[in-house]
């Protein structure tokens, strides 16, 4: 399952990000009995937010996302025009801001930044079920 939306970078789009991605995390886990947990409902909110957030100030132009989902995880796909790859910046928690990607790396099981014709594709990859505890990690 997949669906795409553009975003016109207006007050709000952020927002209506993250209703598409409920929207389609419901949607997949309704009429195709995938196991969504709360867990990558509320990971899958902050990524889109970060990435959308990151295109929007960071790139002149539209914003597309995509969003792929399969039995075991949800892939946030966010273009944008700019052709940089974002850097993660060392650690400093006496930094105010900046964060978001270092965030969307400790959150997600994969992220990977692909160049495009014209600017690039960011896909950040999260699981559906939460990770095991650690009392069954240890059985």
């Amino acid at each position: 399952m997949r669906a795409g939306y553009a975003l016109d970078g207006e007050s709000g789009c952020i927002s209506d990000a993250r209703h598409h991605a409920m929207a389609f995390l419901d949607q997949a886990r309704t009429d195709h009995d995938l196991p969504v947990s709360g867990r990558a409902r509320d990971l899958t909110q902050l990524v889109v937010s970060e990435l959308v957030t990151n295109a929007l100030k960071y790139a002149p132009g539209p914003v597309l996302m995509e969003l792929r989902i399969n039995a075991h995880a949800v892939d946030v796909v966010v273009w944008d025009s700019e052709p940089t790859a974002p850097a993660a910046r060392d650690a400093d928690p006496g930094r105010i801001g900046q964060h978001g990607l270092e965030i969307v790396k400790a959150v997600t099981e994969d992220l990977f930044t692909e160049r495009e014709p014209v600017g690039k594709r960011i896909t950040a990859r999260i699981a559906l079920s939460d990770p095991p505890s650690s009392d069954t990690a240890r059985r």
